[in-house]
């Protein structure tokens, strides 16, 4: 029995990087070969863009196609404009429904007609159904490779219509049943299929209560439905519950992973497609609007601190201790959003539980506000030996995380509901309320204690 066990990334990279420089282009095409077209595209994610282009001119036509539609969307676009119109046909060729249609909203407008002209008329078909439906909802990553059966007919003639079918398309854990005007009306697992008397109808053996996935679903909820009922693969009706292909778990674990990747570089304001090879010119212009909008925010903060200038210049120990009282509610606020993010993400965060989210944050953040403010005005006390100072400090600090709090439950729900992205302007706006109100408050604390 063969036992997989995954190769560390590196150390592909570094057997290609070296055979490169060897100038032995021949092994790498073998090496190549061994790989799947998910690992392929990790590979050429990892690489410089010359080493890159180097590499996927080894990689064999007949998985290019697949390789492609692994890719993120820059590193793509980057391939694909050094190809020639036939070398992107060709790649096409043999591909699965939902992975070509990823990949034909990607071409060319030329190249994606040729390609259609060359298409079969049922193939064509089943294309355009996909690619009538939103790349991100359950139509647009379904595959239309369903294999149906109708409901009246008996097991045996199942197992005979199998027989002469001779394969069955991948990931395929059921049939679909359907009445004779293609209406879905439930699944047929194979252990069923197989465990059940041959003279049984399909309709007294197959899963009536099999879920059928709206086309229009967004492709999170699908995700989601995936992940709660342990589904290997789901039917895709349209309004009617017409049966329009199915969806595999190979294409959701795609989209638990991008919206990871989502997740992750949306706090910096950045996108899960970017090619960390990228030309500088490009990223360097995609990060300018990202660092202006931090300038902005970072100005409102300085204006604030502007307003306390004459007691900043009686009293130095205040501009020490300052960043204390910011970094400590950016913080808290940054924990209390995340939370809540990841509760929105998964469908954990309602109305009806919103409230009580907040009263417990906000006893968090006071506890939290508390114990820090003590210790805090207790340093403050021993460096520079004065209690007012310590005590203001300890204040803006409760104040500080309270408020933060607050900010971490509410900002996240008021951006989706303004159809904002929170990953993406949560930090951003949470920095900005968290210094303003922190170095407000303890500023003006001691610009009236301290006179």
């Amino acid at each position: 029995m063969e036992v997989l066990e995954p190769q560390p990334v590196e150390n592909k990279l570094d057997k290609v990087s070296s055979l490169l420089r060897s100038g032995r282009l021949n092994p790498v095409r073998q090496l190549l070969k061994a790989l799947t077209p998910g690992e392929i595209a990790h590979l050429l994610e990892s690489l410089p863009p010359y080493q890159r282009k180097l590499v996927w001119g080894l990689v064999d036509s007949e998985v290019s196609g697949d390789v492609l539609v692994e890719l993120g969307e820059e590193a793509r676009s980057g391939l694909i404009d050094d190809m020639e119109t036939g070398e992107l046909l060709d790649a096409t060729e043999g591909m699965e429904t939902d992975d070509l249609a990823d990949l034909v909203q990607t071409l060319p407008e030329t190249i994606t007609d040729e390609l259609l002209r060359r298409m079969t008329y049922s193939d064509r078909q089943r294309l355009e159904t996909v690619l009538a439906y939103d790349e991100d909802t359950a139509g647009g990553l379904m595959n239309t490779d369903t294999v149906t059966v109708r409901s009246d007919v008996t097991i045996d003639v199942v197992f005979r219509y199998l027989r002469v079918r001779g394969e069955l398309p991948e990931h395929t854990d059921s049939l679909m049943v359907v009445n004779r005007f293609g209406y879905y009306l439930g699944a047929l697992p194979l252990s069923r299929l197989v465990t059940s008397d041959v003279n049984l109808t399909v309709e007294e053996v197959m899963n009536a209560e099999a879920p059928a996935i709206p086309a229009n679903m967004p492709e999170s909820e699908v995700a989601k439905l995936f992940e709660q009922r342990d589904l290997v693969s789901a039917a895709v009706v349209d309004e009617a519950g017409r049966l329009l292909g199915r969806i595999t778990v190979d294409d959701v674990v795609d989209v638990i992973r991008d919206e990871a990747g989502h997740n992750l570089l949306s706090h910096a304001g950045l996108n899960e497609e970017d090619d960390i090879f990228a030309p500088v010119v490009p990223c360097a212009r995609r990060r300018a609007v990202w660092l202006g909008v931090n300038l902005l925010t970072a100005f409102m903060a300085s204006w604030v601190i502007g307003q306390f200038q004459d007691t900043l210049e009686k009293y130095v120990a205040l501009a020490v201790l300052m960043p204390v009282v910011a970094s400590m509610g950016g913080i808290a606020g940054t924990q209390t959003l995340t939370l809540m993010i990841r509760g929105l993400a998964l469908d954990q965060v309602r109305k009806d539980n919103t409230r009580w989210l907040m009263y417990k944050e906000l006893a968090v953040g006071f506890l939290n506000g508390v114990f820090w403010a003590a210790v805090v005005a207790w340093i403050a006390i021993l460096w520079f030996r004065d209690m007012e100072l310590g005590m203001i400090i300890a204040v803006a600090l409760i104040v500080n995380l309270l408020i933060a709090a607050l900010s971490g439950v509410v900002l996240p729900l008021v951006l989706k509901r303004l159809s904002i992205d929170p990953a993406l302007a949560g930090g951003v706006v949470l920095t900005t309320i968290t210094d303003v109100i922190g170095f407000f408050v303890f500023l003006g604390l001691a610009t009236v204690v301290l006179r």
